[in-house]
C-alpha cells in the first residue's frame, strides 16, 4: 500500500505544482465516485494550487494586514455589495474559502465550535450565488455544479488532504471523532488503513 505523501518535500521536486494537485484530485474523484466535468476538475486543482499560500484564506485591512474574518461576515460583505461583479467575486471566495477549510482541513474543525456543515451550507450558498450571476453559460453550470455537488467535493479535498499529510496518534483520534459524527466512508476507509476498524453499532452522538 502506497504510503502517505509528503507534500512539502514532493512539491519541492515538482516544476508544477497544479500537475503534482491534478494527479491527487483526478484519484481522489476516482476514490470517491465521484463525477465531475473537466471544468470542475481544473477548478478544484487551481483551488488547492491557489491556497497553497495559506495568508489567501484570509482577508486583509486596508492597511495591508492579514486578519482571519469569520465566514458569516464574508457573506454579509457579500450580500452587501452593491457592484455585481464585485459581489460575484466576494461570493466565489466565500465558496472556496468554504469548500476548502471544510476538505482540507476537516478534522480540524472538530476543536471548533462551527462544525462542517455550517461550511457545506455557506459554501454552497455562495456558489450557487455567483451561478446565478454568471452571464457565461459555462461558467452557470460550472458553480452550478459546485453548489450541487459541494458535500461530495468536500470528500474528495478531504482524499487529497489524506494523501499529503501523514498521521500521528491525535490525528487518528480525530478521525475516529469525525466519524462518529459524519459516519464518513472516506473517514472510516482511513480508519481501516491505520488497523482500526469503526463499530457501526455505536451511536452519532456516543460521547
Amino acid at each position: 500500500m502506497k504510503g502517505p505523501i509528503n507534500c512539502k518535500s514532493d512539491l519541492m521536486l515538482v516544476a508544477q505544482p497544479q500537475e503534482f494537485f491534478r494527479g491527487l484530485v483526478t484519484d481522489a474523484l476516482g476514490k470517491q465516485k465521484v463525477s465531475a466535468q473537466p471544468e470542475t476538475e481544473f477548478y478544484l486543482v487551481n483551488l488547492l494550487n491557489q491556497f497553497m499560500k495559506t495568508d489567501r484564506l484570509f482577508s486583509r485591512s486596508k492597511e495591508g494586514e492579514v486578519r482571519e474574518e469569520p465566514l458569516a461576515m464574508m457573506l454579509k460583505e457579500a450580500l452587501e455589495q452593491t457592484q455585481p461583479f464585485a459581489q460575484s467575486l466576494l461570493f466565489r471566495h466565500v465558496g472556496d474559502v468554504s469548500l476548502y477549510m471544510a476538505g482540507y482541513f476537516q478534522e480540524s474543525l472538530n476543536r471548533k465550535s462551527v462544525d462542517i456543515d455550517y461550511y457545506i451550507d455557506v459554501g454552497e450558498t455562495a456558489y450557487q450565488q455567483v451561478a446565478a450571476r454568471s452571464e457565461e453559460e459555462m461558467n452557470k453550470i460550472l458553480y452550478r455544479e459546485l453548489a450541487q455537488k459541494f458535500g461530495d467535493f468536500v470528500e474528495v479535498l478531504a482524499e487529497v488532504s489524506d494523501r499529503t499529510a501523514p498521521r500521528t496518534e491525535k490525528d487518528i483520534l480525530r478521525l475516529y471523532d469525525l466519524w462518529l459524527r459524519t459516519r464518513s466512508e472516506r473517514a472510516a476507509k482511513a480508519l481501516q488503513e491505520a488497523g482500526i476498524l469503526p463499530n457501526e453499532t455505536i451511536k452519532k452522538d456516543w460521547q
